[in-house]
């Protein structure tokens, strides 16, 4: 059985706290040779941020499917920005969410990095020539019962996006220390088919226009944080 949510309005869901007390990660540690050596040497760490999937009473669920994302960490002069996207309205699952590219493992797939890059070819139109892998974040449980492992890459400029409109609304790009800085990160609660569901919100606003991540893009980017503070806490 598929889980179906009920729906709801996130950005109407009161904040219960925000991590200002939590440093944020030094710019250093964001360029592109510090996130290449942290994932070629610290070990990986369990989530912060599990999912809510394993919490959904297993009689609502059905088995979970593995999936995967692309977590696009674009090289730019200005500093490293995530590509994020936008999800057409219409779609089944997580509709006009902020998501990265991505999706269900597809069975000629050879591994999750294979998903990432096929996806990401079809959903935004982004080249694996210009796709350099570093590393993979914990499996993240969603609550549509996918089972979702993140594939950290870097991303060289040059790229054109064609979006596939049936499923991406539209492609934009958050920088990645914003995201890394827990003065963003805010926290809130509400219960849903009897149990308490916690999830946090990053917003973002350019042009006057705020992008609400929250949700699973959300607590991806969270374990991201958790794992880049890995080893290097003494030197805060």
């Amino acid at each position: 059985m598929t889980l179906r949510l009920p729906s709801f309005n996130p950005r109407e869901v009161p904040v219960e706290r925000i991590d200002r007390a939590l440093a944020p990660l030094p710019e250093a540690w964001l360029a592109p040779d510090a996130l290449r050596s942290h994932f070629q040497t610290v070990p990986l760490v369990a989530p912060e941020r599990p999912g809510d999937g394993g919490r959904v009473p297993q009689h609502l669920l059905r088995s979970p499917r593995p999936a995967a994302v692309l977590v696009p960490l674009v090289m730019r002069d200005q500093g490293v920005q995530v590509l994020l996207t936008r999800r057409t309205e219409h779609l089944k699952d997580h509709a006009g969410q902020i998501s990265f590219p991505g999706g269900r493992v597809d069975a000629e797939d050879a591994d999750a990095w294979a998903t990432a890059r096929r996806e990401s070819l079809e959903e935004i139109g982004l080249s694996a020539a210009f796709i350099e892998p570093i590393g993979v974040l914990p499996l993240y449980a969603t609550v549509t019962a996918y089972s979702v492992t993140p594939c950290v890459a870097l991303v060289r400029p040059g790229f054109s996006l064609a979006l596939e409109a049936g499923e991406v609304a539209e492609a934009f790009e958050v920088p990645l220390a914003f995201l890394m800085n827990p003065a963003h990160h805010r926290w809130h609660r509400l219960s849903l088919l009897g149990f308490e569901r916690q999830f946090l919100s990053m917003p973002w606003t350019s042009d006057g226009r705020e992008h609400f991540i929250w949700g699973a893009t959300a607590a991806m980017l969270r374990n991201l944080y958790h794992q880049l503070r890995q080893g290097r806490e003494a030197s805060q």
